[in-house]
């Protein structure tokens, strides 16, 4: 949960920057919304969890990111900033669409405790997947025009934040410190 909650503050900049960087006013105002909605959002989830697990906000704000963490963050937030809108693109679209997917296919299970649930009914809901499909469909209409190199880049972009989520999950099971101290 905690590295989720770093995690997630930089991923509110790197969906701000594609905000700023669409050339389409909609897709600015969305983006930022999302933004805004991640912080939220993951705020309440994690303030309730945080409660459960017995770990304070001090703590909890001074909790250094994992190798993989900080991997993944700091090359959505590269590519925010130096790659083409399209990349960008790219680079945040797996955590919406395999979150949804993830959420979805487990909330069809369920769970018996409250906590996991709650995961499931945020990721696996209806409003969920409506800002993905709304991020799918701006997304479409951006990569249909693209050329081979755009495709390719924006390509690369995905399979890479699709493997740091990969990468991320991991890390959370395998509970990844740093191999060396302060």
């Amino acid at each position: 949960m905690l590295q989720d909650a770093l995690y997630l503050r930089e991923y509110a900049r790197a969906l701000s920057l594609a905000g700023v960087r669409s050339p389409d006013e909609s897709a600015l105002v969305m983006f930022n919304e999302h933004s805004a909605g991640a912080i939220t959002v993951e705020r309440s989830l994690h303030e309730g969890f945080l409660k459960d697990l017995g770990v304070t906000q001090e703590e909890a704000g001074v909790m250094q990111a994992s190798p993989t963490t900080l991997a993944y963050t700091s090359f959505l937030l590269k590519t925010a900033t130096l790659g083409d809108y399209s990349e960008v693109l790219g680079a945040v679209l797996p955590c919406y669409w395999i979150y949804e997917r993830v959420g979805k296919t487990l909330l069809e299970r369920g769970s018996p405790n409250p906590r996991y649930q709650k995961w499931l009914d945020t990721y696996g809901g209806e409003e969920f997947g409506a800002l993905v499909q709304a991020v799918l469909d701006l997304s479409d209409s951006v990569f249909k025009n693209l050329n081979p190199a755009q495709k390719a880049r924006v390509t690369e972009a995905f399979i890479t934040t699709s493997r740091y989520e990969w990468m991320f999950w991991d890390a959370a099971w395998r509970l990844e410190e740093w191999p060396v101290g302060q």
